[in-house]
């Protein structure tokens, strides 16, 4: 079995959900709370996630076939929107629209901003349905989601260690990391884009 596929689908998916910019987010959202609410909370987002990122995987491209719209063209649309989120990784403004959502310290921000649209963002749902669209059958599917609970894994693995990690890393070496994953996905949204113009039968 061919591995790099599903070693590229990590990529894209750990680039676009992005756990390492999230773990300072997820500090913020949770400075009032203690250990073991914010372990809550960490859990309760990427749990919230996992579901919303499977139904999209299982169902996004039925959903797309009952309104008209082929994959290749959802490969394209998926590409240019990828792309625009690497260029805002890049010039700062995705960091900068992150630290403008703010919660009411009563509220849990495990659902809203961090399960949804931080986690499961339209990114990372677009992303689902473009990588379970590049190969066939129920075991490609089920490869997919494991890839996908990996990358929520290492978000949780974030959160857990967000204080530590945050002091480690900084402001500068964070921007340096979201800046170095930006690249990375402005590369794989063109594959995306080459991708669907392929399929559709234009190139």
């Amino acid at each position: 079995m061919d591995i790099a596929p599903y070693i590229t689908a990590f990529v894209t998916l750990f680039v676009v959900i992005d756990p390492i910019g999230l773990a300072p987010l997820f500090i913020a959202l949770t400075r009032d709370m203690q250990p073991p609410e914010r372990r809550r909370v960490g859990w309760r987002a990427v749990g919230i996630s996992f579901v919303l990122l499977t139904l999209f995987a299982l169902a996004g491209e039925q959903i797309l076939g009952a309104i008209g719209i082929s994959l290749s063209a959802f490969r394209i649309a998926g590409g240019i929107l990828l792309l625009l989120t690497a260029f805002d990784m890049l010039f700062e403004r995705r960091t900068e629209r992150r630290e403008g959502q703010s919660v009411d310290d009563a509220d849990d921000p495990s659902v809203f901003p961090l399960a949804t649209p931080l986690l499961a963002g339209p990114g990372a749902l677009a992303t689902m349905i473009l990588l379970v669209g590049q190969g066939d059958g129920w075991g490609h599917l089920a490869l997919i989601l494991v890839v996908m609970a990996l990358v929520l894994a290492v978000a949780l693995i974030l959160f857990e260690a967000a204080g530590p990690l945050a002091r480690a890393l900084g402001r500068t070496g964070t921007m340096v990391v979201t800046r170095l994953l930006g690249m990375l996905l402005a590369a794989l949204s063109i594959q995306f884009i080459i991708d669907g113009l392929m399929g559709s039968g234009l190139v």
